[in-house]
């Protein structure tokens, strides 16, 4: 009997789970265990349960090292309450479900039925996790990204700050304890009154202040020296402000966190001993608590008291003062004549005032911005606003 062929189709399970993307009719499931990895194995994203805790988050984490560190949570204010749990993309938006199709947390893009192509969402290698439009591979458009949402930590080629166009504002949140990720007391936010700062909150109330960006770095933090491998960013347009920093060599990772006590903290990690290594932190002493020294006092940790009034000025309470209270500040010895026969004395190494009552004009040199704040007699300082060069700018103090 001659043999016949007979032509057969033969199906497979269709596993097309993409390495670093998830297409709209993929998913990914805590029960699966499955994750999504950048294109160069640098950060994760998938689902994770703290060590002391019952609940699990969709979070972002370093694949790169050895250490489980985690950058990024989708859902820090509503976990799952069980191992079951979803990250689908749903009406073109990211959304996690429980086990009975309850979202616990979504992108929230409105107007989702416009989008004319599927969207796909993407894990980048800088930590950023997008949804975009599946053909449309341009960078720089984006339907949504996860570098819009901080929690405690600022990665590389993120933004921390407000976009002017939209009212947008980025910040960080602590975590409300080191294994819970959920939004703790203290936020770290940029503040665009005046000569624009950052400043350390808990809750409601302002802890500490970074002083305004003078070119080079923040004022008040004369440890963020530039590094040979990290480029620090400070834009401030009418369309943006907003502060960033760059990493300039492959395989070095560096990160700004806000931990759960409230400490900012810069640290990089260092390959041969596989940990993080603290750069700088803050606040790092009493002369770093927002207002120690008040009005016209300046905070010296090397002095006993670390209060101290400038020349011509004494404390304005000094009764206080001797309780080692300087929070009333200081007040001046003699009232400003406001004829011509006033004058400035020059301080070195501050940090410079709070900066919400200012004027900025970044035409202008130290002379002209001198003779601006004496024809005011109101005006009670004045400085550069950038130190670079020789020094360029200027920024007054008014009141």
């Amino acid at each position: 009997m001659r043999g016949v062929l007979f032509p057969v189709l033969l199906l497979f399970p269709a596993f097309s789970f993409s390495a670093n993307t998830l297409s709209a009719t993929e998913s990914l499931t805590i029960s699966s265990n499955k994750t999504i990895s950048s294109p160069g194995n640098i950060f994760e994203l998938g689902f994770f349960k703290p060590s002391s805790s019952s609940r699990w988050y969709l979070g972002i984490w370093y694949k790169a090292i050895s250490k489980r560190t985690y950058v990024w949570v989708a859902n820090r204010d509503h976990p799952l309450s069980t191992s079951t749990g979803t990250l689908k993309i749903s009406d073109s938006n990211l959304v996690v479900v429980d086990g009975s199709d309850t979202a616990v947390w979504s992108t929230n893009l409105t107007g989702g039925g416009d989008v004319r192509s599927p969207v796909v969402a993407e894990l980048l290698d800088n930590g950023n996790f997008v949804l975009r439009d599946s053909n449309n591979n341009d960078p720089d458009v984006v339907l949504w990204q996860s570098f819009d949402f901080p929690t405690d930590t600022l990665l590389p080629e993120m933004k921390l700050g407000w976009d002017l166009k939209t009212g947008f504002n980025r910040f960080l949140r602590s975590w409300k304890s080191p294994d819970d990720p959920s939004s703790g007391d203290y936020s770290f936010k940029l503040e665009t009154r005046g000569f624009p700062e950052a400043f350390l909150w808990n809750k409601a109330s302002q802890v500490y202040r970074s002083g305004p960006w003078n070119g080079i770095r923040f004022s008040g933090v004369p440890e963020m020296q530039p590094f040979d491998y990290i480029e620090f960013n400070f834009t401030t347009s009418n369309q943006e402000v907003t502060y960033s920093f760059h990493i300039t060599k492959d395989n070095m990772y560096s990160r700004l966190s806000l931990s759960s006590t409230g400490s900012l903290q810069r640290f990089t990690w260092i390959e041969a001993i596989q940990n993080w290594n603290q750069f700088w932190y803050a606040p790092k002493d009493q002369c770093d608590d927002y207002k120690e020294c008040g009005t016209y006092g300046y905070c010296d940790s090397n002095t006993y008291p670390v209060c101290n009034c400038m020349r011509g000025f004494e404390p304005r309470n000094p009764q206080a003062w001797g309780l080692r209270d300087g929070s009333d500040g200081c007040v001046r010895k003699t009232a400003l004549s406001c004829n011509g026969g006033d004058g400035f004395v020059r301080l070195k190494k501050m940090k410079l005032p709070d900066t919400a009552a200012t004027s900025v004009d970044r035409g202008i040199g130290i002379k002209e911005c001198e003779e601006k704040c004496k024809s005011d007699c109101n005006c009670t300082a004045f400085a550069n606003t950038d130190i670079r060069g020789g020094g360029s700018g200027c920024v007054v103090w008014i009141g």
